[in-house]
């Protein structure tokens, strides 16, 4: 008896399953929207990963190392998410995607700062040629990424990539109030 191999194009029965599942996890709501922030982040950091230790190698300080690295990854980060993970069509709306993408990105960025500019002068007594520096100076840079990865899909999921300004209803709403009160106080 002789085995044939699948026909062309078509998955093996383990892999059909792997694919399924894929499938099912990317069309759940949440679950599938975790999971493309977790792909769009990884496709970031790698970018970053690859630009940061190379910056640091070629002897640029640690901020500048992280400002590029997190610009290089922030940029396709925002267009994967907005457009893939969140699915959100038509005209940016500056205040809320834009303004606030800014806000969360540079208080990230001022963390990655701060944590690789410490890391890096608790390692400058390692000599230069060692690889283990540029590791462990690389290596802060993701463990704060890591930290910050729940808090800022929570802030993407709530508040940029929501669909309507929360800020903007509280604003309508308190003036709604106001020229409702008005309108039954005795004279």
């Amino acid at each position: 008896m002789t085995v044939s191999p699948p026909a062309a194009g078509r998955p093996l029965g383990s892999e059909t399953l792997l694919i399924n599942r894929i499938r099912a996890l990317l069309a759940h709501p949440v679950r599938g929207r975790i999971a493309k922030f977790a792909i769009s982040s990884a496709f970031a950091a790698g970018t970053s990963a690859v630009v940061f230790p190379l910056l640091y190698v070629l002897g640029a300080s640690t901020t500048a190392c992280t400002v590029i690295a997190f610009f290089a990854g922030a940029i396709p980060n925002w267009t994967l998410n907005r457009r893939w993970t969140w699915k959100v069509q038509g005209r940016v709306a500056f205040g809320r995607e834009i303004f606030a993408y800014l806000v969360i990105s540079a208080s990230t960025l001022v963390l990655l700062s701060v944590a690789t500019g410490l890391t890096d002068h608790a390692v400058r007594g390692i000599p230069a040629h060692h690889g283990i520096r540029v590791v462990l100076v690389t290596a802060s840079y993701f463990l704060v990424l890591a930290f910050l990865y729940g808090v800022r899909f929570f802030l993407y999921e709530h508040w940029i990539f929501s669909g309507r300004s929360r800020v903007r209803a509280a604003f309508r709403s308190r003036r709604q109030v106001w020229s409702a009160a008005r309108a039954n106080r005795i004279p």
